[in-house]
């Protein structure tokens, strides 16, 4: 179940965080890792390293998440429209979620990290398929971190999948389409049992949502970033979680704060 503060407290259940102790963590954040290329071609960089340095800041930030006691932390790793992009560059990403997978694995499992993978996996290679699976099946008893990897994902793409799965179940008499509410979609989305985004953090400060996880995303809190994906670290994610912190969440009720 969703909790509807959306955030818990640190080490400190009882409410409000004691003078000095870290913000309380929102439950669910997800990231927009943009900015990869533009970090690389202002230091004159190919474009792979940026990438590479990409990778990185993900280490980071799960790093943080756990820190900061994050439940569900979901990356914006790859994304549908992604494919368009020259066919050498996406050489080199499946070649960085391969060492990616190979090398961290172990460690987000040492770290009780469970990973879950959301997007389209039909047509995806056999080797990149085999090894999403494997960190999925090796890492599925953890119980700390949820660190849910968008994969060839879009949020529409993935609402498109909902409704066939919707449509399917009348189809053959499994469901009465007055029966279909909010919870049906939510249940047919590839994000099922996970609870929506509190905070949606995007980095390079653009102000796009860019199909990233359209129907979960209705009330979560949004922070711009003003730099590269590459740089962000611990002192950003904390900045984020901060700024989150100073918002008034109403849900569509009134202020917490009006007579």
């Amino acid at each position: 179940m969703v909790r509807s503060e959306g955030a818990r407290q640190i080490g400190d259940t009882a409410g409000a965080a004691p003078e000095g102790a870290a913000p309380p963590a929102p439950r669910h954040v997800a990231i927009i890792m943009d900015g990869n290329g533009r970090w690389a071609a202002s230091r004159g960089l190919p474009r792979f390293e940026g990438h590479r340095r990409g990778v990185e800041a993900v280490r980071r930030a799960v790093r943080s998440a756990i820190t900061l006691g994050v439940d569900y932390l979901t990356v914006y790793s790859f994304s549908s429209e992604n494919w368009r992009r020259p066919p050498s560059e996406i050489s080199e990403l499946m070649g960085l979620l391969k060492l990616f997978v190979r090398s961290d694995l172990a460690d987000l499992h040492a770290n009780n990290v469970r990973v879950r993978v959301i997007g389209d996996r039909a047509d995806l290679a056999a080797d990149i398929a085999g090894l999403l699976d494997e960190a999925e099946t090796r890492t599925r008893a953890n119980t700390g971190l949820n660190l849910v990897v968008a994969f060839n994902y879009g949020g529409r793409q993935e609402i498109l999948r909902a409704m066939r799965r919707i449509v399917s179940a009348v189809a053959e008499g499994r469901l009465q389409p007055d029966e279909i509410d909010l919870s049906t979609v939510t249940d047919a989305l590839d994000t099922a049992g996970i609870p929506d985004p509190d905070l949606v953090i995007r980095t390079s400060g653009e102000h796009r949502l860019s199909n990233f996880l359209t129907w979960q995303t209705a009330y979560a809190e949004y922070v711009i970033e003003p730099g590269f994906w590459p740089d962000f670290d611990h002192d950003a994610f904390l900045a984020a979680v901060s700024e989150y912190h100073r918002r008034d969440r109403r849900f569509g009720g009134l202020s917490t704060g009006a007579g």
